[in-house]
């Protein structure tokens, strides 16, 4: 009767996936996901590479979104007289046509924007003189909703949907909402539905940047967390060349690209996208977790062991007064190591999210064509995906993150000497060369640094918590983020302010992140409690060594 209890253990446990110490023989062969796919599944092949371009595809909706208000929510170009007009007043202002602010004085109907009333959010409802702030709330809003959606998803993402589901319902409602943008008939209704939209959206970086980096090996973290990145910029890219022939209508801009996500969600996310075998475990659900990753050592030609079980990763439990032993619950926040980590993270975070951001929005202050400026920031983009993507194989994540934060934080204090307006030291003309080098600089150095703090964060923290981590991460940054259209505002009027700020929240973000331990070439571990068991916690600087391992 025993011996067929036991048999029944083992083709229980076989079935699950898992090696519990009742049913591990000498014939099975226990290994962790890490071990799994290192060693059988491939670190790096055809079937995590398709993976990973399919999940990716995901950040050009991201980047869209994010994105479309630099030209849907534009200065217009200039204003003229009405030629059935005969205010003399219109005819002699009408000399600063190029500049919004000069109409404040003229009466209605005896001028019009040259490019049509439909052209922007801010030539439509007027936002000009002494509604001029009002044109930075959609934006504001819009991170604002970005900041309680990533608590939310990342929250859902780690204990109830999974990766992939949180990346298809970001998707569709990041659909929905961008169409229903397009109907917005009032600054405060359009305001609301960006706020909904950001929302809606912030799933999509988070959760898809998990599910690319928990299904490849240790060495190629780092390149695969750049690839969605690269896929942002194509998002990025894309939008001066949607919006060019919509330049009439920003109504029309938003509903193209409200079909986008929708198409991709139902033919390419929901049939070839595959959910992640880490989150898969760690609910419990350790045999689709090796059927995952069974499929991806198929497509690399390559084939898992019959007899090979997966480790169950560790929990915590505490006894009771009875003697029992019941799981405890550990998360982030009451994991002294973890939480302050993350609150290091939150810090570092806040400052170059605020940067990152605010550089794109504040390219209309450079007097540069708008096109030409977005454009150009994009191909910076897409250059430091590459370099980081370099960097990360080869030097250490803390390193690079620091550099390129002082870098950046160089750049937009030098960008003071060169701005325009009576604030520039060395150019008193506007817009000059030299001040778009240095912004471009600024720019590629933000944006790498952006890059390499997502990927150095999902190793930070193990799987059971990851998405929630990556998403206060998100937070921190959406935050800044969402103060930076105010910025952007101030800079209109004040360049050498709004480059100041700039400048010294990089260099502090620099600064904040040499105070979190190395993960170059580290596991990713399952649960807080098999990192704090396994993992080495104290790779900060001397003084916290002991605190970080409390």
């Amino acid at each position: 009767m025993e011996e067929e209890k036991n048999e029944l253990l083992e083709l229980s446990s076989a079935e699950k996936g898992l090696c519990s110490s009742k049913s591990l023989g000498s014939e099975k062969l226990e290994l962790t996901v890490d071990q799994v796919i290192e060693e059988y599944v491939g670190s790096f092949g055809f079937s995590q590479l398709l993976h990973v371009f399919l999940v990716s595809l995901a950040w050009i909706f991201d980047a869209q979104s994010t994105l479309v208000t630099i030209f849907a929510d534009a200065q217009p170009d200039g204003w003229r007289c009405i030629s059935s007009s005969s205010s003399s007043s219109c005819r002699l202002t009408n000399i600063s046509s190029g500049d919004a602010a000069s109409v404040c004085g003229l009466k209605p109907g005896t001028w019009e924007w040259m490019g049509g009333n439909t052209s922007s959010t801010i030539a439509e409802w007027g936002l000009i003189c002494d509604r001029k702030f009002l044109a930075a709330m959609p934006a504001s809003f819009y991170f604002l909703g970005s900041l309680v959606g990533a608590s939310v998803y990342g929250y859902l993402a780690d204990a109830f949907l999974g990766r992939k589901r949180a990346v298809l319902i970001s998707c569709l409602l990041t659909s929905v909402t961008i169409f229903l943008t397009s109907l917005s008939p009032n600054i405060w209704l359009y305001s609301l539905l960006r706020f909904a939209n950001g929302f809606s959206r912030s799933g999509i970086g988070i959760c898809s940047l998990v599910l690319t980096t928990e299904v490849v090996g240790v060495k190629w973290r780092g390149q695969v967390g750049q690839y969605g990145f690269f896929f942002f910029a194509v998002g990025f890219v894309s939008i001066p060349l949607i919006a060019y022939p919509c330049r009439n209508s920003w109504r029309s801009l938003y509903k193209i690209i409200s079909f986008l996500p929708l198409v991709y969600s139902i033919f390419v996310l929901l049939p070839f996208v595959s959910e992640s075998p880490r989150w898969l475990l760690v609910r419990g659900r350790s045999k689709e977790a090796l059927d995952v990753l069974r499929r991806y050592a198929r497509l690399n030609g390559r084939k898992i062991p019959a007899n090979l079980c997966i480790s169950e990763p560790s929990v915590a439990t505490q006894e009771t007064s009875k003697g029992e032993e019941v799981l405890q619950e550990r998360t982030l926040w009451n994991t002294k190591w973890a939480a302050k980590r993350m609150a290091f993270v939150m810090m570092t975070g806040f400052g170059i999210g605020f940067v990152y951001f605010g550089v794109q929005l504040n390219v209309e202050n450079l007097n540069f064509n708008l096109y030409f400026a977005v454009a150009a920031n994009a191909m910076m983009e897409i250059s430091a995906v590459f370099i980081g993507g370099v960097l990360l194989s080869v030097a250490k994540r803390r390193l690079i993150f620091s550099q390129l934060a002082f870098i950046a934080g160089l750049s937009s204090i030098l960008c003071i000497l060169f701005s325009g307006g009576k604030q520039g030291i060395l150019d008193k003309s506007g817009g000059s060369w030299p001040e778009f080098a240095l912004e471009a600089i600024e720019f590629m150095a933000a944006s790498t640094a952006f890059n390499v703090l997502f990927v150095y964060t999902v190793e930070l923290f193990p799987t059971n918590v990851r998405s929630f981590a990556v998403s206060v991460l998100r937070q921190a940054m959406v935050l800044g983020a969402s103060i930076a259209p105010l910025l952007v505002a101030v800079g209109r009027y004040s360049p050498a302010l709004a480059f100041l700020i700039f400048g010294a929240l990089s260099i502090f973000s620099g600064l904040m992140i040499l105070w979190l331990p190395e993960t170059r070439n580290s596991p990713l571990y399952e649960t807080l409690e098999q990192q704090e068991q396994e993992g080495q916690l104290n790779s900060a600087p001397n003084h916290l060594e002991t605190e970080l391992s409390k």
